[in-house]
């Protein structure tokens, strides 16, 4: 007759994992049952090469929504017990309840839980031991001793399940982890060892329903084709899962717990301390020797066995840290959780698009790392290129691995990157699969399907597997259900950014077509920026962008001949709105003025013909809109500052003097000169004329016009950078004057002390 025994455990519990591998070492069983889906029996074989935290991946092809994941780190008691039987040569059979029901089962509604979480049986014995902490309660009775008492777990749970019916998904789970016992035992083994979740200790032992039973609550299970492997995981999403309740939020302590049982505390706070010395904090031995005396000496106040992490935090905080939130924080994201992230082999079953990725991190020598890491790029250089174009292939896929920083200066040659790997990036590969066998052509084909409307958007990087957002590398859809023009904008400076040649003739294509039938000016002035950048990254990476230039001038045409339209009869949020796209196409108008005129890019035969260039094009089109009287007061005053920065009118100071006549409201002139002075407040500085004719409106204005336009002109000054609205300041003190060169700074004060002086000086000439 086989003899079962039933370890219950705590899922990712240090003290767990030890007492089981001891106990597995004392009984040596002929098989091992451990919690999780059975269709992984087959991967169990590759354990021993992997290096954990690791998880089950379990995925229906075809279905981004159905996917789940089983976690293990090295204290996990699971992994323990395959680490075990696959040293010992013993069969490891997973029990729970398969994938492929479990992922085909429909999800429940936000809120809904089986009956055992509403019990919490740890809760509940923590409650009848008198503790107000499960967590607490749980580490001083199992973590924190030498073995893990199994018996009296099973005789506690069993406590707390008596009167208990298990239904519905729980009820289904228990049923097939005794369908997985009875056939273990009808082997004929004569030891069989069962590694499962505390709470199901009772549905395993003692005398079992009959067969008859479970067979009818397991018949007409629903079925999914599911297809599992192994991924790498990382400490930080130990405390995220779908596969089982198995959550932690201190995983780096555990990890500490399990591998050093040997003085733990005092070896964390040697290494806490090593964590502060590392960012400049200045920590001795002495401190350590003191947080340590601190933490025991909580820990027997509190008539706790051993120091948990909530005495060791407050020791730490007091005395390595000596009350800084920061450097408290700092040890918790370093060592709390960590930023361990697992490996798999190159064993692993992967779709060649994954095998593919790992071959080309080596190749760039770019390693995937659970921690934030800054990446500098100097794309002159053909290795940082290469990082480039791999990091906005895998952005076009919806792998979000690096994010971009903000640009470092004007030039165009260096990008910084912010990297950090997340498991669920594994599944995102597996969704992206069919696109391609290598990650450029998986990009390029994406990016055709996006340009022509068949393939749905890329998950925006950072997005939860299978939650079906869309996002990331095309944005929304345009009006008529297809793919908009800044969508399509969009992807060609991907396209160029990524380096994919081959994609961008069908996204070139399908931006022309869209942006010939597009008759909404705005849209056609949000769009083109980005072609122009487009344009540019061409010409800095060495891609060629062929056709481009056409499609740009043909935009700015109908923008040219739109915009007067465009422009009438405008609210001030309408205004507002109009003036952000009109700066930005204004911007964009100076590149590609530069790359026109530089000496790789010659004119074209319409410029050398004396054809205007786009840049002039445009300023013409506003210099015909600046006079016009129905213009909103903001865009005629952004205009007129347009085009006197561009040195294409001299009269400015009559375009103000009328702007603010008494002719005009005062609500109109103050939107005139918030427009006017959006490009910077040193006119003001500079230009007597022009100061004198705000002051001397702002002077003229009643109590109630002043109260009107003042919101309008606190927004103005508080866009203008602290030395120019010190400079303005400086000049309204002195009456609108100009500082002389040479003119000394007025001393208040001392002045104040010589006109005492004086005073006293005339009146004693008067007595």
């Amino acid at each position: 007759m086989s003899h079962v025994a039933v370890l219950g455990v705590r899922h990712h519990g240090p003290g767990s994992a030890r007492a089981v591998r001891a106990e597995l070492e004392r009984l040596r069983p002929g098989v091992v049952l451990v919690e999780g889906p059975p269709e992984a029996d087959s991967l169990v074989h590759l354990a021993p090469d992997l290096e954990p935290p690791v998880a089950l991946l379990a995925h229906v092809p075809g279905s981004p929504s159905s996917a789940a994941f089983w976690p293990f780190a090295r204290f996990s008691p699971e992994w323990q017990a395959i680490r075990y039987a696959a040293g010992a040569g013993v069969p490891v059979r997973f029990c729970d309840l398969p994938a492929a029901c479990t992922l085909a089962e429909p999800r429940e509604p936000s809120g809904a839980q089986d009956d055992p979480v509403r019990i919490d049986p740890i809760g509940s014995l923590a409650g009848a031991a008198g503790y107000d902490d499960p967590e607490r309660w749980w580490e001083d009775v199992v973590e924190h001793r030498g073995d893990t008492p199994f018996e009296a777990i099973a005789e506690a749970v069993a406590a707390v399940r008596e009167g208990y019916v298990p239904a519905g998904r729980e009820a289904r789970r228990e049923a097939y982890m005794r369908r997985t016992l009875r056939a273990a035992i009808k082997e004929g083994h004569e030891r069989i060892a069962v590694i499962c979740g505390a709470w199901h200790v009772p549905a395993l032992t003692g005398p079992l329903p009959p067969v008859k039973d479970d067979n009818a609550v397991l018949r007409g299970m629903p079925r999914a084709k599911a297809e599992l492997t192994w991924v790498p995981w990382t400490h930080g999403r130990l405390a995220w899962w779908s596969g089982y309740g198995a959550g932690i939020t201190s995983p780096g302590w555990y990890d500490h717990l399990f591998t050093a049982p040997d003085r733990p505390i005092e070896r964390w706070l040697a290494r806490a301390a090593g964590a502060l010395r590392e960012e400049g904090l200045a920590v001795s031995p002495a401190h350590v020797i003191e947080a340590s005396r601190l933490a025991h000496g909580l820990a027997a106040l509190r008539g706790r066995p051993l120091a948990g992490l909530g005495e060791v935090t407050e020791a730490a905080r007091a005395v390595l840290c000596e009350g800084d939130d920061l450097a408290v924080e700092l040890i918790h994201r370093r060592l709390v959780v960590g930023d361990r992230l697992g490996r798999v082999t190159d064993g692993t079953p992967m779709v060649p698009l994954q095998r593919d990725l790992r071959d080309r991190q080596r190749a760039v020598r770019l390693r995937p790392e659970a921690l934030d890491r800054e990446l500098d790029l100097d794309l002159r250089k053909p290795l940082d290129l290469s990082r480039s174009h791999l990091l906005h292939r895998l952005r076009l896929l919806g792998v979000g691995w690096g994010e971009p920083g903000e640009a470092r200066g004007k030039g165009t040659f260096r990008e910084t990157w912010r990297l950090r790997w997340e498991p669920e990036f594994d599944l995102t590969l597996i969704e992206r699969a069919a696109l391609g066998t290598t990650v450029a052509a998986a990009a390029a084909r994406h990016a055709r399907d996006r340009a022509t409307g068949t393939s749905a958007p890329a998950p925006a990087p950072g997005d939860a597997p299978g939650a079906g957002a869309a996002g990331g590398s095309a944005g929304s859809g345009g009006e008529d259900g297809g793919v908009s023009l800044a969508e399509l904008t969009a992807l060609v400076e991907q396209c160029l950014l990524a380096d994919l040649p081959e994609a961008l003739p069908d996204v070139l294509a399908a931006l022309s077509a869209k942006a010939a039938l597009d008759t909404d000016v705005t849209r056609l002035m949000a769009a083109l920026p980005a072609m122009v950048r487009a344009h540019r990254y061409g010409d800095v990476r060495g891609t060629s962008a062929e056709g481009l230039t056409v499609i740009v001038r043909s935009m700015l045409d109908r923008i040219c001949v739109g915009l007067p339209v465009a422009v009438t009869r405008l609210d001030d949020e309408a205004a507002a709105g109009l003036l952000g796209h009109v700066d930005a196409v204004h911007a964009a108008m100076g590149l590609l003025d530069e790359d026109a005129g530089g000496p790789d890019h010659p004119p074209d035969a319409g410029e050398r013909g004396g054809a205007a260039s786009p840049r002039e094009r445009w300023l013409a089109t506003l210099r015909g809109l600046c006079g016009r009287q129905d213009l909103h007061g903001l865009v005629e005053g952004r205009l007129t500052r347009i085009l006197l920065d561009a040195g294409e009118i001299d009269d400015a100071g009559d375009r103000m003097a009328r702007a603010v006549s008494r002719g005009e409201s005062p609500a109109r002139t103050a939107a005139w000169v918030e427009g006017f002075l959006s490009g910077g407040g040193l006119l003001l500085v500079h230009d007597p004329r022009l100061f004198g004719l705000v002051d001397e409106w702002l002077t003229g204005l009643g109590a109630e016009q002043f109260v009107e336009v003042l919101p309008l002109l606190r927004r103005t000054f508080s866009g203008f950078a602290a030395p120019e609205r010190r400079a303005v300041g400086e000049r309204a003190r002195r009456g609108g004057r100009a500082a002389e060169d040479g003119e000394p700074e007025l001393d208040e004060r001392r002045a104040a002390k010589a006109g005492r002086t004086v005073l006293e000086i005339l009146g004693s000439g008067h007595g």
